[in-house]
C-alpha cells in the first residue's frame, strides 16, 4: 500500500483511486491472473500427455489396452465439463486419502465412510492441518491441473487419433518397405507427420482451454473470476475501507479484454507454428499460404 493511504477517508479523486488498487486483496487479484496462465502452461503440455497415450492405447492392437483407450475418450468426451470437474476433484481428492490411510493407519477400526462424511486419520489427510497456507494451495492447482489435463487430454487423443490415421500411407509403407519395424515407423513417419494434421484440432483445444479457465473458481482455486466477483460487488463503510457501489460490471470487463488479448496472442502464435509446420508440406494449408505468398 502507498504511504499515503493510511487514511481512507481524507483520500478523493485519483489518489483514492490508486490507494484501493494497490489493496492486498487487489494484489491477490493481480497475481491470479499469473494463477490462470500457470494454468494454461502446466495444463496443455500434461493434457498433451494424456492425450497422446488415449491415442496410442485407442489404436493398440492388444484389445484390453485398445478397450481402455476408447474408453477414456468416450467417457470423458460424454460427460459435461461442470459435472466431471464438480465429481472428480472430490473423488480424486478421497481416492489419495484413503490410500495414505491405508499406508499410515493401518490399524484403523472405524468405517471410513460414516454416513455422509469421509473421515480418515489425521496423519492421511491432504496436505496436513498443520501445513502451510501455500501447501494448501498449491494441493487445490494441482488437482486442478490434473482434472483439466484429464477432461482436454480426452479430447486431445481424438484429435491425435485422426491426425495418425491422416499420414499418407504411402510414407508409411514406404518406409516399411525399407525395412522399418511398426515400432519405428511409427516413431519416425507417423508421429513427425502428424503434427501437421493435428495442429488446427489442437488449437481448437487450447482456445477452449483458455475460455474454461473460469471453471477454476468451482474448484475452490481463489481465481481471477473468484476476485473479480469478491471485489466489485457492493461495498459499504462498515465492511470496507473503500466503500464503492456494485462495480462487477467493470471487473468483468477488465477479464473480458484479458481474454480477448490472450485469444489474440494465441492465435498468433498458432498461425505462426502453422505456417512453419506446413512448410513444404502437400497439405490444404500449405497450398493455401502458397497461393496467397
Amino acid at each position: 500500500m502507498l504511504p499515503y493511504c493510511a487514511d481512507p477517508d481524507t483520500l478523493s479523486g485519483l489518489t483514492w483511486l490508486s490507494c484501493y488498487l494497490t489493496t492486498g486483496k487487489h494484489m491477490a487479484f493481480y497475481l491470479s491472473f499469473l494463477t490462470v496462465m500457470a494454468l494454461l502452461l502446466v495444463t496443455a503440455p500434461t493434457a498433451l500427455l494424456f492425450g497422446f497415450g488415449g491415442a496410442v492405447a485407442a489404436r493398440s492392437r492388444i484389445p484390453p489396452l485398445r478397450w481402455l483407450g476408447l474408453a477414456y475418450t468416450s467417457i470423458v468426451r460424454g460427460v459435461p465439463d461442470i459435472a466431471f470437474f464438480l465429481f472428480f476433484v472430490i473423488a480424486l481428492d478421497q481416492a489419495f486419502e484413503w490410500v495414505r490411510h491405508k499406508v499410515k493407519c493401518p490399524d484403523w477400526t472405524e468405517a471410513v465412510r460414516q454416513g455422509n462424511d469421509f473421515v480418515v486419520c489425521a496423519a492421511a489427510k491432504l496436505p496436513l492441518s498443520t501445513a502451510p497456507q501455500w501447501m494448501h494451495e498449491i494441493y487445490g492447482f494441482a488437482l486442478a491441473v490434473l482434472t483439466f489435463a484429464i477432461v482436454f487430454g480426452a479430447f486431445a487423443a481424438n484429435v491425435l487419433s485422426g491426425a495418425m490415421r491422416a499420414v499418407p500411407r504411402a510414407q508409411t509403407e514406404t518406409a516399411e518397405a525399407y525395412g522399418m519395424s511398426r515400432r519405428q515407423v511409427f516413431r519416425r513417419v507417423t508421429v513427425p507427420q502428424m503434427w501437421v494434421y493435428a495442429l488446427p484440432g489442437l488449437s481448437n483445444l487450447w482456445m477452449l482451454l483458455v475460455k474454461s479457465t473460469p471453471l477454476l473458481f468451482l474448484l475452490g482455486v481463489e481465481d481471477i473470476v473468484y476476485w473479480a466477483r469478491e471485489l466489485g460487488g457492493s461495498k459499504t463503510a462498515r465492511f470496507s475501507d473503500y466503500p464503492h457501489g456494485d462495480w462487477r460490471m467493470w471487473y468483468f470487463l477488465a477479464l473480458l479484454v484479458f481474454y480477448l488479448l490472450l485469444t489474440r496472442v494465441s492465435e498468433i502464435i498458432l498461425d505462426r507454428l502453422m505456417a512453419r509446420l506446413t512448410h513444404g508440406q502437400a497439405t490444404v494449408g500449405a497450398d493455401t499460404r502458397e497461393r496467397a505468398a
